[in-house]
């Protein structure tokens, strides 16, 4: 039996980077990963080719509406989405490729299957049972299986009519209208895909705002931009059932206690996903687990079972990509003895429409929950020059600092190129700065990112360009 100091179950971005970080200290380390290639559902399936086609979709809807107000005079711009398609394949190609070899330079093993854990062997080593291979053997065990989508109660996803983000990013035709049931990150996101390329698109979410973990004045705005974009938005709404027809669907929804039906041809259903645990044996081994899926961990990230742990989406916290990095890295320097952390409540979170989304820290609703006293500082992209010149004024940047101590609580953005400019905002809160320290900083002109330091300045009424 193939012996290791850690077995990996799972490659992708929690999995792959404690294999890389693990070997980097030392260790022996196989991975087992049921797909034919690495990098899990984020290199595959989500972050990555979803990225690849909203820059291509935002691309071509910059070139049907906004070229001539550049003074680029082009006929009519024709799309051809299986270039586009194979283009965002190529995209993951080039990285899940990049992963594989870098397993290959920390000379980590990869074993292709599907894994279950069993008992520990007489000698205390766990036992990794593989699908088409022999079983390993480890002194640790890192459970880095991911997530999956949960389908509405009693639809079932089909892949065809009734689809997961996975099947939505590798439509070989534009629908005619693509309803989205989810007003979170993957709806919208792939929506605004769509809805570019020229379907109709409308978006059902149960609650009464998108985003719903968001700022409301950040979800608010972008709302109103995706409905500038021609996305309908059907809030409090619930869809109650499905009626298929020789073009597609019926769906009936109820809201305000009163019941409809809008024809599609596509159902995405973005509603949220759960763990994906299926088939590794958690019970037989008594690893507990919360009513919602999730894996029970102390502060090693280890399970309640010795030697087993788990990060990322199967444990707490919001499924993104780069908290499941983080704390693999975390959890695998703790295993060797380092005091490894993860800085939660520094933890970013991206919305990739047009304009972005992003946001860290506290929201205003969080901190008057919580009796926090604050002041706000806001910048509209309007006032920014660089917005100006590239004609992407809509949005805002906040930041919530702490009324007392000045100390950056939060910051919110919807605007043009908002997922790079949070990573200042992410480094100035971790660092315990605070409003003034922002404000002080340099910012090169023109630039996006001088709304960050004049919202910052806003705080205490010091603006210079409102």
């Amino acid at each position: 039996m193939e012996s290791y100091d850690l077995v990996v179950i799972g490659a992708g971005p929690g999995g792959y980077v404690a294999a890389l970080r693990a070997s980097q200290l030392g260790m022996r380390v196989a991975v087992v990963e049921k797909r034919a290639t690495l990098g899990g559902v984020c290199l595959n399936e989500g972050c990555i080719p979803s990225k690849a086609l909203l820059d291509s979709s935002e691309h071509f809807a910059m070139a049907r509406d906004k070229f001539t107000l550049h003074g680029i005079e082009i006929d009519p711009p024709r799309l051809n989405l299986a270039a586009m398609q194979a283009r965002k394949e190529g995209v993951v190609k080039r990285l899940t490729d990049g992963v594989a070899y870098l397993f290959k330079k920390h000379k980590i093993t990869v074993v292709q299957g599907k894994a279950s854990l069993a008992e520990a062997d007489s000698s205390g080593l766990h036992q990794v049972l593989v699908s088409g291979h022999g079983p390993l053997a480890a002194h640790r065990v890192l459970l880095a299986t991911g997530s999956q989508p949960i389908p509405l109660p009693c639809i079932p996803f089909d892949g065809e009519l009734v689809v997961s983000a996975r099947d939505a990013l590798d439509f070989t035709t534009v629908p005619e209208h693509l309803m989205v049931v989810g007003g979170g990150y993957i709806g919208l996101e792939l929506g605004s895909v769509w809805r570019r390329l020229g379907a109709k698109v409308t978006v059902v979410e149960a609650l009464s705002d998108i985003i719903p973990a968001s700022d409301r004045q950040m979800a608010t705005t972008l709302q109103r931009s995706l409905k500038k974009q021609g996305i309908v938005f059907k809030l409090e709404t619930r869809v109650t059932g499905v009626q298929r027809t020789e073009v597609g669907a019926v769906v009936q929804y109820e809201t305000s206690g009163e019941t409809g039906q809008l024809a599609c041809d596509r159902l995405l259903v973005a509603i949220g996903r759960k763990p994906a645990v299926e088939g590794l044996g958690l019970e037989q081994l008594g690893i507990v687990v919360d009513k919602g899926g999730r894996l029970q961990v102390d502060a090693d990230y280890q399970t309640t079972v010795a030697g087993i742990y788990a990060v990322g989406d199967l444990i707490s916290g919001p499924m993104l990509a780069h908290k499941a990095s983080e704390e693999a890295v975390a959890c695998v320097e703790r295993m060797v003895g380092r005091p490894s952390t993860v800085a939660y409540d520094c933890l970013p979170g991206v919305v990739y429409t047009w304009p972005e989304g992003a946001s860290v820290g506290q929201t205003e609703e969080q901190l008057q929950e919580a009796a926090i006293p604050y002041r706000v500082g806001s910048f509209i992209f309007l006032g920014n020059g660089r917005a100006r010149a590239m004609d992407e004024t809509e949005g805002f940047v906040k930041v919530l600092a702490h009324a007392e101590t000045d100390r950056l609580l939060g910051v919110h953005i919807v605007g043009p190129r908002a997922s790079d400019m949070i990573a200042e905002a992410v480094t100035a809160i971790s660092l315990k700065g605070t409003a003034r320290d922002l404000g002080a900083q340099f910012h090169a002109h023109p630039t996006l990112s001088e709304a960050l330091k004049e919202a910052a300045l806003d705080v205490h009424n010091e603006a210079l360009h409102v």
